[in-house]
């Protein structure tokens, strides 16, 4: 089980002829260079464009059935011309940090333009736009494995940087889902996880309440726990959707954990992966399953979203079709088919997260992709939206609804391809790349 994340490494020029280095800040926020590592893993010996993976990301034959894996890769990007690459600071806010001229990876401005939560704005250039959504209510919950001792910091950070209300115990709160702090996840890559879903998000929604629920480990007994104490938390402000970014392989007993997401007022969103097939929990057709999409961006104007090869989908091997697709039965059978919809995975058109190594007291700033990405972009557009279902089955009902209606909630993507050997494409309606497709701003479902 994986969840589904992809890192694209910004770097520096003291280390150029590695092409690693990445950006970095001590406590009292005075950039410096280093060599950042992923779960104790060095990225200083790979060349720029480099896709890796992190410890936590490897699925292992067996933990099948028994343990989640984080999807987390990191792409390694070359300096610009000697400047630390650093996220812009839109509207030359003080201090700022080192715009990257060049570069166009999403800010939270910018992906709220791509995606109608703001006035649109030609091109949605990343490197200039200040508009950021100023939406979100009730609560969104995240579940993550292991502790991340710098979540609020970072957020902290990241809220700054991109002009974002700031977090405060109340709005943004840590749970111990087993009622005691897990095990650090700096040593296996799950801290930038969890650094990725909370800030995105905010980002989405600045304004809904976040919980990051986190599990005692990444083994499924401990992550279902997580969220069934997750869905207690967003029942009890309201209501509201709970993330999970993590899946893996399917496994014939995953039925058993089904009812763990159930709990009514509350919206399920899990990740289909970063490989071809499919996985669980997204195959659950207790959850909104989120693929994987890419924004096209020539010479940096947006120009709309394409699929990502690279994302889960397909046909579930255990999970029964549901009603709600029914209306696709000739293309899935009698299965369930995931994903349900997609959103920004592709690392080549990622977002900035920061993340800190506690243990060193020194924070960087990453380029992510991955559906790790997706989902709690979606999931953070949807509580956006305002749309508060007494089920994930209404929320789904809405989605296949408008299925193949260009200008509904959601946009179908009809460019690109995806699954083993890129065999499946990208068309109007449902297909294993996109779903249903992207999110349609405030009118998503």
């Amino acid at each position: 089980m994986r969840v589904m994340l992809q890192i694209r490494l910004a770097t520096s020029a003291s280390v150029l002829a590695m092409a690693v280095a990445g950006f970095m800040t001590t406590s009292a926020g005075a950039q410096t260079s280093g060599v950042p590592t992923v779960g104790g893993l060095d990225i200083s010996n790979y060349a720029p464009r480099t896709i890796i993976d992190p410890p936590s990301s490897l699925p292992l034959a067996k933990d099948v059935g028994k343990r989640a894996h984080t999807n987390v890769k990191i792409l390694v990007v070359p300096s610009n011309d000697g400047a630390p690459i650093a996220p812009p600071r839109p509207g030359g806010v003080s201090p700022a940090l080192p715009p990257t001229s060049g570069y166009y990876y999403e800010t939270p401005a910018s992906l709220a333009c791509a995606y109608g939560l703001v006035a649109f704005s030609p091109g949605c250039p990343p490197n200039t736009l200040t508009a950021n959504s100023t939406k979100g209510s009730r609560a969104i919950a995240i579940v993550d494995a292991y502790d991340d001792p710098t979540a609020f910091k970072d957020l902290a950070t990241f809220s700054s940087q991109f002009s974002l209300p700031a977090p405060s115990t109340a709005s943004f709160q840590v749970v111990f889902a087993s009622g005691s702090r897990p095990p650090n996840g700096n040593a296996t890559g799950w801290d930038i996880e969890e650094s990725l879903d909370v800030q995105w998000a905010h980002g989405m929604a600045p304004h809904a309440q976040i919980f990051l629920v986190e599990a005692a480990s990444n083994s499924y007994t401990d992550l279902f726990t997580a969220v069934d104490k997750a869905s207690a938390l967003v029942a009890a402000a309201g209501g509201g959707e709970v993330s999970m970014s993590w899946g893996g392989p399917e496994f014939s007993s995953e039925t058993g954990f089904d009812s763990n997401m159930k709990t009514a007022n509350v919206v399920y969103f899990a990740a289909s992966g970063d490989h071809p097939g499919t996985e669980y929990p997204c195959v659950s057709p207790y959850v909104v399953c989120v693929g994987g999409t890419g924004n096209a961006r020539p010479k940096g104007q947006f120009d709309g979203s394409v699929t990502w090869e690279s994302t889960g989908g397909g046909i579930s091997a255990f999970e029964a079709r549901p009603s709600y697709q029914n209306g696709i039965s000739g293309i899935v059978g009698a299965n369930r088919g995931g994903p349900d919809v997609g959103a920004i995975a592709d690392p080549n058109s990622g977002v900035w997260v920061v993340d800190s190594n506690n243990s060193t007291d020194t924070t960087y700033w990453y380029i992510v992709g991955g559906t790790s990405v997706a989902t709690p972009v979606t999931a953070a557009i949807v509580n956006a939206a305002g749309h508060f279902y007494a089920s994930t089955a209404i929320e789904q009902a809405q989605i296949y609804a408008t299925l193949g209606t260009e200008g509904g909630g959601w946009d179908y993507v009809t460019f690109g391809f995806c699954g083993p050997y890129d065999g499946t494409f990208a068309v109007p309606g449902w297909d294993a790349c996109t779903g249903a497709g992207t999110p349609n701003g405030l009118s998503a479902k």
